[in-house]
């Protein structure tokens, strides 16, 4: 008997695969992903936000819009998204604006006329007198691990692909700058009522060499997780089949009808050839193929040879 646990991309494709549409799927990624963050430690003081686990009625909502998507088509519009933190932000205003909640997105707050103080993701509908203030994030952390010991992990040590942020950084941010926006003068004087309540919602995938994870504080314990590797490290990967993902397919786990898949020597070579121009990581599906489609089994980040030694040169100055 396998008594293996399903891993959260199997779930994924159970809960969601009559979904087709790439946009849609990521919407679904969006409201039922578990919490990056575990919402009772008490560093985060109440203010961690949650959108599942998904009710049936949003299942139903997320299945007529992928058999008729228009409305989600008109409210992205024509442009061609490039930053997936702000494709992420006009899906989850497209989601409460359709259930009755947005009251503003994106709006932003200045001091005078050169003095941008803030921006507010999202104000939502928070009873009659007032507000609630949600500050959206959706991340994509590797844990560097060189030179730990168990007790020592924190959240600096999740760390930015290119290196140029890590988990703390962004929300030591979140909780001392943004999320104390509504309380600024400026704002007040913006806000047609006031915040009664600001949360941070937080979504994303932590990588981790080998595959594997230490327990760490203020990480929420389902949360979605892969693996990294340096380029010399692909021939010890698991599977034979790989999708290079794009970074707008970066949230959902992967499900085409149609894929460029490539074997182990034929992405080995790819990305040999891409790092030496290119010194960004790359995230990389895992495939298996069926009967008219392509899905994810597991992803995780290639990096280049040098990586390690630039993140140990990071830790040397932050």
């Amino acid at each position: 008997m396998d008594t293996r646990a399903e891993s959260y991309q199997q779930g994924f494709h159970r809960r969601w695969g009559q979904l087709r549409r790439p946009r849609v799927r990521a919407l679904a990624w969006l409201l039922d992903a578990p919490d990056l963050l575990d919402a009772a430690d008490p560093q985060w003081a109440g203010r961690i936000a949650s959108t599942g686990p998904a009710s049936p009625e949003l299942s139903a909502w997320l299945g007529a819009l992928d058999h008729d998507p228009a409305a989600l088509d008109e409210a992205l519009g024509p442009r061609v998204y490039t930053r997936l933190g702000l494709y992420a932000e006009k899906l989850m205003a497209f989601y409460y604006q359709q259930h009755g909640r947005l009251v503003a997105h994106g709006l932003q707050v200045r001091a005078n006329r050169n003095d941008t103080v803030g921006e507010f993701d999202f104000l939502l509908e928070h009873g009659p007198d007032a507000l609630e203030h949600i500050e959206l994030a959706t991340k994509f952390y590797l844990l560097d691990g060189e030179g730990r010991s168990p007790q020592d992990w924190q959240l600096s040590a999740l760390v930015g692909p290119n290196l140029a942020d890590s988990l703390g950084l962004k929300m030591r941010k979140v909780f001392e700058r943004q999320l104390e926006l509504g309380a600024h003068p400026a704002a007040q004087a913006l806000l047609p009522r006031p915040v009664a309540r600001a949360r941070a919602l937080v979504k994303g995938w932590l990588f981790y060499p080998a595959g594997s994870w230490p327990a760490m504080r203020g990480i929420a314990a389902g949360h979605c997780r892969g693996f990294w590797c340096a380029l010399a490290e692909v021939g010890q990967l698991a599977g034979d089949a790989f999708v290079v993902l794009p970074k707008l397919q970066w949230l959902a786990p992967f499900r085409s009808t149609s894929a460029a898949v490539m074997n182990r020597a034929q992405l080995h070579a790819e990305l040999s050839a891409q790092f030496e121009t290119n010194s960004t990581p790359v995230l990389v599906a895992v495939v298996r193929e069926g009967p008219g489609y392509v899905e994810e089994v597991e992803r995780g980040f290639i990096v280049p040879d040098d990586w390690r030694e630039r993140a140990a040169a990071r830790r040397m100055v932050t």
